[in-house]
């Protein structure tokens, strides 16, 4: 047992303060999250379009019938509550009332608060906690009162978490179960960097958990609330100064990418063999999600079309200046009249010659330039939309209200449901996006995984209580 490492009291239960990070899309399943509940530590169920089943045990593909984006939009979360509740069910199932088990929503999913309540409604005395993160989650304490159960939101910093507590938590303290101190330079996925901080220039850990913790005893939390250290983790040896320290109080630690490589985890083959083959450098920090949030993911060939089709940009006026003096001439159907400089004309007319012969506009006003083929994939990818997010900028739904955004929809970006589905499923890793933690170039370098080995939950939550 690595030294100091005790376990702790969660929702009543013994556990060992070791959390399975939740990531959406059928990925942190049941069966991942249940395992690591029954090797003692806190597993977590994603409820972002989990997967359910048939009668036979076989996924049911989520295909949509809708008319409308407000017609699949229903669609969706009936999805969504029916594939968290499946999930939960097994967790609880495969746990045998060891350990203690979490559910994991986006507060920027498309009806993320419906969704959540049907999961909790349907599965009472399964869950003990909820994690929520992309977004101010100010609801999130509400609904865990009423359900009783723990919650535990995700922030990047301590003016978060004190935003959150003045304006809803403080009124129901004593559901408060932890804070996620999610490291917005090191975790995958999506993640909180805000626009005050530099994506290029990453922060050290642990002064902004010092200052969390501060804020927290400020709002009289106890110490022995933990806060929950996620993102970069890998090994507990990495971080014994972090144990028993009086600065930080309690503190517990989040696996994200670790669990991705067991036997449990339910992604598919080529996947697991991927994340052997990455090199430190691999995982980028982008903000091509049509969340709008930064999100970490493994520079594949799928993001880096995505980095040079943002590439393929300039800038234009609807009526000529001192700068934009030059009619754009190629890429453009009808009569539109867009005017740019120059040095971009020749740009235009060389990307056109180079075979991306469609002049596509942004909401920044801008224009990007792509193959008539993949422009017409975007266009339909848009068209079919199901309302997977509060807020896209893809395709700019809105969940709510009029059901748009307001603003033109962004060919930079990407559905995100359809790749995170693809990938989860089967379809090629290099064609869709794959989410991954800054730390994952540590599967080639840890001797566990020599030779392709690939652990069990338990053998690996035993790895890590062993501080490797």
């Amino acid at each position: 047992m690595f030294k100091g490492l005790k376990p702790i009291t969660y929702a009543g239960r013994e556990v060992w303060p070791l959390v399975e990070g939740g990531k959406g899309v059928a990925v942190s399943t049941g069966e991942s999250a249940g395992a690591w509940a029954a090797a003692g530590g806190i597993g977590t169920v994603s409820a972002v379009n989990a997967d359910s089943y048939d009668a036979d045990g076989n996924i049911i593909p989520q295909i949509y019938h809708g008319k409308t984006r407000p017609l699949r939009h229903e669609e969706l979360v009936e999805y969504g509550i029916a594939g968290g509740i499946a999930q939960v069910e097994r967790a609880h199932e495969v746990a045998g009332g060891k350990g203690a088990i979490n559910v994991n929503v986006l507060w920027e999913m498309g009806g993320a608060q419906r969704v959540l309540e049907g999961v909790l409604e349907a599965t009472k005395g399964k869950v003990q906690g909820v994690t929520c993160g992309a977004g101010m989650p100010y609801k999130l304490s509400e609904i865990a009162a009423k359900h009783e159960v723990y919650y535990l939101p995700i922030i990047s910093s301590g003016r978060a978490f004190r935003a959150l507590w003045k304006r809803a938590y403080s009124k129901v303290p004593e559901w408060l179960g932890a804070a996620v101190y999610e490291d917005p330079w090191l975790a995958g996925g999506h993640n909180g960097l805000s626009n005050a901080e530099d994506p290029r220039d990453p922060q050290d850990p642990y002064p902004r958990v010092a200052e969390l913790r501060k804020v927290m005893r400020e709002g009289g939390i106890p110490d022995e609330t933990p806060i929950v250290m996620a993102g970069g983790v890998w090994a507990l040896k990495d971080w014994d100064n972090w144990i028993d320290n009086d600065e930080l109080g309690q503190i517990m630690f989040q696996f994200g990418t670790r669990p991705l490589l067991t036997q449990e985890s339910e992604i598919p083959p080529e996947w697991k063999a991927k994340l052997m083959d990455i090199q430190e450098g691999d995982v980028l920090l982008h903000r091509f999600s049509p969340t709008g949030f930064y999100s970490s993911a493994v520079r594949n060939p799928f993001l880096r079309s995505l980095e040079a089709r943002s590439e393929r940009q300039i800038p234009f006026t609807d009526h000529a200046d001192e700068t934009h003096t030059h009619k754009l001439d190629v890429g453009l159907k009808g009569n539109k009249s867009w005017f740019v400089t120059l040095d971009d004309l020749k740009k235009a007319r060389e990307w056109v010659g180079l075979g991306f012969d469609v002049a596509m506009k942004t909401p920044d006003n801008t224009v990007i330039f792509e193959r008539a083929d993949i422009a017409r994939q975007i266009q339909k990818d848009q068209a079919d939309c199901m309302g997977c997010l509060s807020h896209c900028a893809f395709s700019a739904w809105k969940d709510h209200d009029d059901f748009t955004t307001g603003y033109n929809v962004d060919p930079r970006s990407f559905c995100i449901q359809k790749s995170l589905q693809n990938a989860v499923h089967g379809e090629p890793m290099d064609e869709n996006l794959m989410f991954a933690g800054h730390g994952a170039y540590n599967f080639r370098r840890d001797p566990f995984y020599s030779n392709g080995f690939v652990p069990t939950v338990k053998q690996l939550v035993d790895r890590i209580l062993s501080g490797e």
